[in-house]
């Protein structure tokens, strides 16, 4: 079940790592039993690691946390539509539901090649219906702009 407060922390995720210029602005939270396991935030540039993005991030931190490699009854909360590589993982590591706020769309504007790569990938239409469901695309575009208008290196 959808609780804002979980996208809120995702957020929150995003907006450091961009103060920080660790990365884009993507944050991501995982969520069991309605309990925060895990957070993290896109970390390519600061870690020099074309896959730290935010999933990757706080599903890597996640499993350690857990001590295992899947995340059959977690949730994920994350500020933009995952990428392929991201989508892969999460399938990967069989979390059981993504809630996003900003569409693949949305990170092509700022400058992101997720729908080219989705594209090449194959897409989206063979996922399980209600896998991943929109919300609070307006609260996660804040920090979308705000990475837009600041001097920092886009990748």
């Amino acid at each position: 079940m959808y609780k804002k407060e979980f996208m809120e922390i995702a957020i929150n995720e995003a907006g450091e790592g961009v103060l920080n210029h660790d990365g884009g602005p993507f944050g991501a939270v995982i969520v069991k039993n309605g309990e925060v396991i895990a957070s993290g935030h896109n970390r390519v540039l600061s870690s020099n690691d074309s896959t730290c993005h935010g999933e990757i991030d706080a599903i890597r931190k996640a499993e350690s946390k857990l001590r295992t490699y899947d995340l059959s009854d977690c949730e994920l909360y994350t500020t933009g539509e995952p990428c392929p590589m991201c989508l892969a993982a999460i399938l990967w590591a069989n979390i059981k539901k993504v809630y996003y706020g900003c569409r693949l769309s949305d990170s092509e504007i700022i400058g992101f090649r997720d729908a080219k790569l989705d594209v090449i990938m194959g897409g989206r239409s063979n996922l399980p219906d209600g896998f991943m469901e929109e919300k609070d695309r307006k609260m996660c575009l804040e920090v979308f702009e705000k990475y837009e208008k600041m001097e920092t290196k886009k990748y």
